[in-house]
């Protein structure tokens, strides 16, 4: 039976039908209006099949098969760390999620059971490997990207991620197609999925103002 929890008691997590059951781990964070909130956290196993994008475009869950039922998973888009996570898995690797039942919604009714997402716990057996906040990438200039109001402001690399310079930063360094550009900064998946985005914080030798 679900039970109202105190902000410093860790949810009850329960084996959803036909999953295993995850290991114990540290209690999912949460804001002080859900604290007082009466929910419980299942433990869901099954094989990834898809990623869920939202009409934007980003990353906003994934489709799980549990014995032949679909289930699914929503996160927040903007939490990065957990949109890497999903990102990089490939199709039919075995999955322990633990989420809550979204329950159900006003626009109307699901086909399939919809949980939040509170923890990836393992993907093939294993805990799952954070994403680096930090990364360094090589490659081609294959396009050049523009900002709103028209300004070069990143390229687009042969190995198909996106350098963020911000139009000062491409100014200092005089991109071109077809040039050789080496880049580190902080890295989120693309939100068409297939690469990264890098915000340039040192781009060929020279230093880039970081995106405040």
């Amino acid at each position: 039976m679900p039970r109202t929890l105190d902000p410093d008691q860790t949810p009850d997590v329960q084996q959803a039908p036909g999953a295993e059951a995850a290991p114990p781990g540290d209690a999912p964070h949460r804001d002080e209006a859900q604290t007082a909130a009466t929910f419980d956290v299942w433990s869901v196993a099954g094989r990834f099949q898809q990623l869920v994008y939202s009409p934007s475009g980003a990353i906003e869950g994934l489709l799980i098969d549990t014995d032949g039922i679909p289930t699914q998973f929503v996160v927040d888009p903007h939490d990065a760390p957990t949109t890497g996570l999903l990102a990089v898995l490939a199709s039919g690797q075995p999955l322990v999620l633990e989420g809550i039942d979204a329950g159900p919604s006003k626009k109307g009714g699901s086909p399939h059971t919809v949980y939040t997402l509170e923890r990836l716990v393992s993907v093939d057996g294993r805990p799952p490997e954070a994403a680096p906040p930090h990364a360094s990438v090589s490659g081609t200039v294959v396009r050049l990207n523009h900002a709103r109001h028209g300004a070069p402001n990143g390229v687009l690399l042969d190995n198909g991620d996106f350098v963020h310079t911000r139009p000062d930063g491409f100014e200092t360094l005089g991109l071109k197609v077809g040039d050789t550009l080496e880049a580190e900064g902080p890295a989120r998946p693309l939100a068409t999925g297939g690469g990264r985005v890098i915000e340039a914080h040192r781009a060929n030798g020279h230093a880039l103002a970081p995106r405040h």
